[in-house]
């Protein structure tokens, strides 16, 4: 396996931050204004580098997923909650317009 430095991962997420994003969509509950938590953060940051070849430990991935929310909070990607649990601002992790969601449903007759 591949064996790069922290702030070289850091810098590739915060290059690739919108493709990571939707990684992390693929995989976890993430929605705008949906809660996201540090671990579910830092698995996906693990297994994200795990797919490029490249094993993290747990305490790299819990300093890169820290370093990496902090950068998203600065962006106003996430807003914090708490120190382990941030919000997602993400315009395009909306999922649904908002509406009635009955109005499509055509209840019988013609």
């Amino acid at each position: 396996m591949k064996k790069t430095s922290i702030s070289n991962l850091l810098s590739n997420l915060i290059i690739n931050q919108d493709d990571f994003l939707r990684y992390l969509k693929a995989k976890y509950p993430l929605f705008h204004n949906s809660n996201f938590f540090l671990r579910d953060l830092q698995f996906g940051i693990k297994s994200y580098y795990e797919k490029k070849g490249i094993l993290l430990s747990y305490s790299d991935s819990e300093k890169i997923a820290n370093l990496f929310s902090e950068k998203l909070t600065d962006k106003g990607i996430f807003t914090k909650v708490t120190d382990n649990c941030w919000k997602l601002s993400n315009l395009d992790f909306i999922t649904r317009v908002p509406g009635d969601p009955f109005k499509e449903i055509h209840l019988g007759g013609n």
